[in-house]
């Protein structure tokens, strides 16, 4: 079983940046893919991006497509998601989740990492 830990979240400013981190603990981590998600109080849970792991192609939703961005580093099983220009309504848990077995078919998942925007 990979254990993911996400890190980077914090309280910001509106306009502010940040950077989180998810790192999987198994040796020998090849996913399909791997996903960020987030979820505000009150609401669904929402994709945000993702990444294939071999080839880096990746895919941003709409919604916050001109301001963040997603990448990884292979040789650390890490995957990064990078958060400019936040608005408050970037509030949310952020969890990055790893398709092991299938595309986009995301089976292990992080405990999730806070991200607050204050106005």
């Amino acid at each position: 079983q990979v254990q993911l830990v996400e890190s980077g979240g914090g309280l910001v400013q509106a306009g502010g940046s940040l950077r989180l981190s998810c790192a999987a603990s198994a040796r020998t981590f090849r996913p399909y893919n791997m996903g960020w998600f987030r979820q505000a109080p009150g609401k669904e849970r929402e994709f945000v991006a993702a990444i294939t792991w071999s080839g880096g192609s990746t895919s941003v939703a709409n919604s916050v497509k001109a301001r963040f961005s997603i990448s990884r580093n292979s040789a650390k099983n890490t995957v990064y998601l990078q958060m400019n220009s936040l608005k408050p309504e970037d509030t949310a848990v952020y969890s990055c989740a790893a398709a092991l077995r299938q595309l986009n078919a995301y089976d292990s998942w992080g405990q999730g990492t806070q991200v607050t925007v204050s106005s």
